[in-house]
């Protein structure tokens, strides 16, 4: 045997155990969590829609989510646009109106909101002043959705629910985030409530302060919810991409109808007396 073949033949076992070796993974750390700092915010909002004119919502703030499907909750209603029936403005509210009647193939109509293109935030104070409706089956909320997805679809790109509220629960209104790792499909949601005995028949004042440490959550100026930057990367916060509102009024699907929906209860509306964010103050 020459030095060749007597070279090809040592080497050759090595040559087999690197190959069958995994690939490296890059060791690449999460991101350290913020530093612990308390933020504020500006005295005057930087964004607002107090409704104080007639008719349909101000379409330089204001577009819709449109149709049917079920909206990835088997939902029942089919939403419209620019419908006086289901979104009008007067007397100084917002009025949002889930109604009973046959319309392109679905049993409901409703309305949703969203200032997706109109007004994107990253970080700030965001209030909504609202009336929930009374009647089982109903499921109307006021939340932010990413506007690009960057990290993903739902839940990976995450979710602010700001105020949000099921008819069979008439009393109780929740607060919770949603991201890849803490959300309710997994049984991890973040998510604080509280029970308001007339929540269906005065407004109240719903909050979250959002800041590159925490997203927090008020009732009536009361803090009920807290959610914390871990700095475990997008996964558990993907809350550094720009979010927008929505505000609608669901009817049925897998929460809000988890007790049936009682078709005495609509028309079922529910009242926005103002939308306001405030800025984040850099210290």
């Amino acid at each position: 045997m020459n030095f060749y073949h007597m070279t090809s033949f040592v080497l050759f076992p090595f040559l087999l155990i690197a190959c069958s070796k995994e690939p490296r993974v890059p060791n690449i750390p999460d991101p350290e969590p913020p530093k612990p700092k308390e933020y504020t915010f500006t005295a005057a909002p930087s964004w607002a829609d107090e409704f104080d004119y007639d008719g349909l919502p101000d379409e330089t703030k204001w577009g819709y989510d449109i149709g049917a499907g079920g909206w990835g909750n088997n939902e029942l209603q089919y939403y419209t646009e620019k419908r006086l029936e289901n979104a009008k403005v007067g007397d100084g509210v917002l009025t949002l109106t889930a109604i009973r009647e046959d319309y392109e193939e679905s049993d409901y109509t409703s309305a949703r909101l969203v200032s997706r293109g109109k007004a994107d935030f990253r970080y700030g104070r965001f209030e909504v002043r609202a009336k929930v409706p009374p009647g089982v089956g109903t499921w109307p909320a006021v939340w932010m959705l990413p506007t690009d997805w960057e990290y993903g679809g739902w839940p990976a790109s995450g979710e602010i629910d700001i105020l949000e509220h099921v008819g069979y629960d008439q009393d109780v209104v929740h607060i919770s985030v949603h991201t890849e790792a803490y959300n309710h499909v997994i049984g991890t949601q973040k998510t604080a409530t509280k029970r308001i005995e007339n929540a269906t028949t005065d407004f109240h004042l719903y909050r979250v302060d959002w800041t590159p440490a925490y997203i927090r959550g008020y009732v009536d100026d009361v803090q009920i919810f807290s959610f914390t930057n871990e700095g475990g990367g997008f996964r558990v916060w993907p809350f550094d991409k720009g979010f927008h509102w929505l505000i609608n009024i669901a009817v049925g699907g897998n929460w809000g109808g988890q007790q049936g929906v009682d078709e005495a209860a609509f028309p079922a509306s529910m009242e926005v007396d103002y939308v306001r964010v405030y800025d984040l103050v850099e210290n």
